[in-house]
C-alpha cells in the first residue's frame, strides 16, 4: 500500500513537471507567446532545471533542447522510482519504458491541447486563453485541414488528430516495446 501511495506521488509531480516542461519547449518550436500568467507559471516551475541544462545542452536551431531533455529526465527517474522497488535492476528496460512513457506524454499532452480547444470552441470561443491554445494546436491541426473539408461549417481536424495521436501512441509503443 505504502508503494502505491509513494508511486501515486510520485507519478502526480511527474506528470506536471513533464507536461510543463514539453509546453516551454512546444510554446518556443511554434513561437507563441503565452499569456503573462501562463508564461510565469511555465518558466518559474521548470527553471530549476532548464537553466542548469542549457549550460550543457544549448539551444540550437532555435529549439530549448535543455526543456525537452530535462523532459525526459523526469520521466527516466520516475521510471526508476517505480523500478527501485523491484529486483533485478537492469537499465535497458528502464530506458525503453522511459521512451514509451516520454512519447505517451508528448501525444497525451496535444491530446489534452485539443480537447481544451473544443471546448473553448463550444464554451467561450473568445476566452482569454483560446488563441494561445489554438496557436500551440495549429501546426497539428494545419496538414489534416487541407486533407479533411468542413461539413456543416464543423472542422473535424481536431477529432482526427485525437484518432491519429491514439494510433500513434500504440504503434510507437508496440514498436519500442518490442525491441526489448
Amino acid at each position: 500500500m505504502l508503494h502505491s501511495i509513494f508511486m501515486l506521488i510520485v507519478d502526480a509531480v511527474a506528470s506536471i513537471l513533464v507536461g510543463v516542461l514539453l509546453l516551454r519547449f512546444w510554446m518556443q518550436v511554434v513561437r507563441v507567446r503565452p499569456p503573462a500568467s501562463v508564461g510565469q507559471f511555465v518558466f518559474q516551475l521548470s527553471d530549476w532545471l532548464v537553466k542548469p541544462l542549457r549550460r550543457v545542452l544549448p539551444g540550437t536551431g532555435g529549439y530549448d533542447w535543455a526543456s525537452l531533455v530535462g523532459a525526459f529526465l523526469i520521466v527516466l527517474l520516475s521510471i526508476i522510482a517505480a523500478v527501485g522497488f523491484m529486483s533485478g535492476f537492469d537499465f535497458k528496460p528502464i530506458i525503453l519504458l522511459s521512451l514509451v512513457r516520454f512519447f505517451q506524454w508528448i501525444c497525451y499532452g496535444f491530446m489534452a491541447t485539443l480537447i481544451i480547444q473544443a471546448i473553448f470552441s463550444w464554451v467561450n470561443p473568445h476566452a482569454p486563453l483560446a488563441p494561445f491554445v489554438g496557436a500551440l494546436n495549429e501546426p497539428l491541426l494545419r496538414p489534416l485541414r487541407r486533407i479533411i473539408p468542413l461539413i456543416g461549417n464543423v472542422d473535424l481536424s481536431p477529432l482526427a488528430a485525437l484518432i491519429l495521436l491514439q494510433i500513434a501512441v500504440r504503434v510507437i509503443s508496440s514498436l519500442i516495446l518490442s525491441v526489448a
